[in-house]
């Protein structure tokens, strides 16, 4: 039996993550009260691959999943009673991985009669920022900078968005993976390469800044190409001379660009989300052109810029409020983009 939902600020979203290699749960009141946060991480499983094995990532979703859900009602204090609605990632992702937490929130809302919610992951990670800082000034430009995806996004509003820029290649996180991969550094690349560029010296190498300044696109498969390129000439150079300078190139556009959208957008805020979002480079440096061109920045902690389900629970609470609950049929879109909605 379905109960009456009225969505304020008590209501309760139990949040389920599972795009890619994290099985998450979490449970959100309000939209941006995070009572609690788990993730289990897969990383040491895939890391010998040197990448996320779709297969492998599944089965491990649908022997963590129900645990993490178990763990994360216990740290909320709160029983599935207090559960007022049930959001899981439907896309982008991994279609087997996708389809565990799909199906294990339509379960439970099935089970507890509460609104199942469909959640694209993209737009969770706009509300990522958020969760540590609710009280942001709109319009927001967002810079959102993943393994996956980089783009540059435009909030007017909780669920009033346009995507602004975004890359014509590789991604921000799919380029640190890919030399990382041709270093031999390891997988992830994003932290072990940010850890290493720290004892090198990032004008050792100038590698190019595509698109600079041109438009609010990026593109960083060339500089891929340029850093692979410069190590088979260069052979005898300090591995952290390169990755301190690949780093610096990236970054530098990241910022170029997120700070001209601003300026044009006329944005009040600035937010950045998604795992590149933990780079003490890029938060580094547009945390200090935020403070020279007077906007206000809004850095996630650390756990908000990896996948988590409280960033779920939170879009699942927005999605609520302005649209309701999902349909039951709604399956999983492994190639969804921002702009779709489910209803």
């Amino acid at each position: 039996m379905k109960r009456e939902l009225h969505i304020d600020s008590a209501t309760v979203v139990l949040g389920i993550e599972t795009s890619c290699d994290e099985t998450a749960a979490a449970l959100v009141m309000g939209g941006n009260d995070v009572l609690s946060s788990v993730v289990a991480s897969q990383l040491d499983i895939h890391a010998r691959f040197g990448g996320v094995v779709p297969e492998i990532a599944s089965r491990a979703h649908l022997e963590s999943i129900t645990p993490v859900i178990d763990e994360a009602l216990t740290k909320s204090g709160l029983g599935f009673d207090r559960v007022d609605a049930v959001a899981a990632t439907v896309g982008p992702g991994l279609i087997g991985a996708l389809l565990v937490g799909v199906s294990a929130a339509k379960a439970l809302a099935l089970t507890l009669g509460v609104p199942f919610v469909g959640v694209n992951h993209l737009e969770a990670h706009l509300y990522a920022a958020l969760l540590d800082d609710p009280n942001v000034e709109f319009p927001m430009l967002v810079l959102l900078v993943s393994g996956g995806h980089t783009m540059l996004v435009e909030v007017r509003r909780p669920g009033d968005y346009k995507i602004v820029g975004q890359t014509r290649d590789d991604a921000a996180g799919e380029a640190f993976d890919k030399v990382a991969r041709f270093l031999n550094l390891g997988y992830p690349g994003g932290p072990v390469i940010d850890k290493l560029a720290k004892t090198g010296d990032a004008q050792a190498v100038d590698f190019p800044r595509a698109m600079l300044n041109d438009g609010l696109d990026v593109s960083f498969s060339g500089l891929k190409t340029a850093v692979i390129n410069y190590v088979r000439k260069n052979q005898t150079a300090k591995t952290s001379d390169i990755v301190a300078s690949f780093q610096s190139a990236v970054v530098d556009v990241l910022v170029a660009k997120t700070m001209r959208a601003a300026i044009d957008l006329g944005a009040r805020t600035i937010a950045i989300g998604g795992g590149v979002a933990a780079n003490s480079l890029l938060r580094a440096e547009i945390s200090r052109s935020c403070e020279s061109q007077d906007f206000r920045l809004v850095l996630p902690s650390m756990a908000m810029c990896t996948d988590n389900a409280a960033m779920i629970a939170s879009a699942g609470w927005h999605r609520l409020n302005l649209s309701g609950g999902s349909r039951m049929d709604v399956g999983a879109y492994p190639n969804m983009g921002l702009s779709v909605e489910m209803a």
